[in-house]
């Protein structure tokens, strides 16, 4: 019996999909086998049912027969939901070029998709919204759509969060609405057992479950916003407060803190954010370019300050090599 491996003899029809015709000494570079090898593979194609029509000789090569489309993809409802979210992160990354494959794409998966299994890929992709282009813990595919779903028909959510620390606390939830931010996935929305708003990582959702209830999100709320403040409240360990000479969304580009509020300010932009590292921030400031003014804290003049000494130590070391 003859060894045929289900992968090689799957890339065989791939190729001669995307390439139309090829020799039997070109399928056997490309997955480093013999001729004969290649003869086995494409005999179990055809006992596959694929038709894949020979030309021998000198000349010879192999091509699917004109007119055969293999039958269409079936995805699984995690299947469908990952594709949909790929697509959206690739938009949001810039690729403006290729916009209307992942449009033409998304519409040919919508098209094929239960009813069901299409509602729910539709309201995650009119809920989740991204705040910047980077994706760095990927949340639970299921927490993302159910919390889309959940928000889409207003619907309350019983929440399994597991805390910093790994404890695991049950809740009732509004949820608000789903954003990504610096590679972090959040859902803001009220919380019934600590009676306000709250904001929560996907990451550390260990399970979510759709109730009876509904609700009625706040009028006019700007999620981003929302989530920046949010997270610009979190204490950290400095509470730094700076004022930068630049436009608003140059600053927001420029200085990628997770836990930020800009507002535009006095002809500039007034950043407050909580850190843990002063001479990260120190160097993030000087590398800017551009004039700053800083409020608060004392500590962070005195990191700045020696940053700046220690580039000018090596800038005169560069000038006594050259000497």
């Amino acid at each position: 019996m003859v060894y045929r491996p289900t992968a090689r003899v799957l890339t065989v029809l791939e190729l001669l999909q995307s390439h139309g015709r090829m020799t039997g000494a070109e399928l056997a570079q490309r997955l480093e086998v013999n001729i004969r090898t290649v003869r086995d593979y494409i005999e179990m194609l055809g006992d596959l049912g694929i038709p894949v029509e020979a030309k021998r000789g000198r000349n010879g090569a192999y091509w699917l027969r004109p007119g055969y489309k293999l039958p269409p993809l079936i995805f699984t409802e995690d299947e469908s939901l990952a594709l949909t979210l790929a697509l959206l992160v690739a938009k949001a990354q810039g690729f403006a070029q290729a916009s209307a494959a992942f449009e033409g794409v998304l519409a040919k998966v919508m098209r094929v998709l239960p009813e069901a299994t299409r509602i729910q890929v539709q309201a995650v992709e009119q809920t989740v919204l991204f705040d910047d282009d980077s994706f760095r813990i990927p949340p639970s595919l299921f927490a993302v759509a159910m919390l889309s779903s959940a928000f889409q028909a207003s619907r309350r959510v019983q929440l399994y969060y597991r805390s910093q620390h790994g404890e695991v606390t049950e809740r009732g939830f509004d949820p608000y609405g789903v954003v990504s931010r610096y590679g972090i996935w959040y859902t803001l929305g009220y919380c019934h057992l600590r009676q306000g708003q709250r904001l929560f990582r996907l990451d550390r959702i260990v399970k979510v479950e759709i109730a009876d209830e509904t609700f009625s999100p706040p009028a006019n709320l700007d999620i981003r916003e929302a989530v920046q403040r949010t997270l610009a409240s979190i204490p950290g360990e400095w509470q730094t407060e700076v004022w930068l000479k630049t436009t608003l969304s140059e600053a927001q580009r420029s200085l990628r803190l997770a836990r930020a509020f800009f507002e535009e300010k006095d002809s500039g932009v007034l950043v407050r954010a909580d850190v843990e590292d002063l001479p990260w921030v120190a160097q993030k400031l000087a590398g800017l370019g551009i004039p700053f003014v800083i409020h608060r804290p004392q500590e962070l003049r005195v990191a700045v300050s020696q940053y700046a000494q220690k580039l000018a130590h090596y800038a005169q070391l560069m000038n006594i090599e050259e000497m």
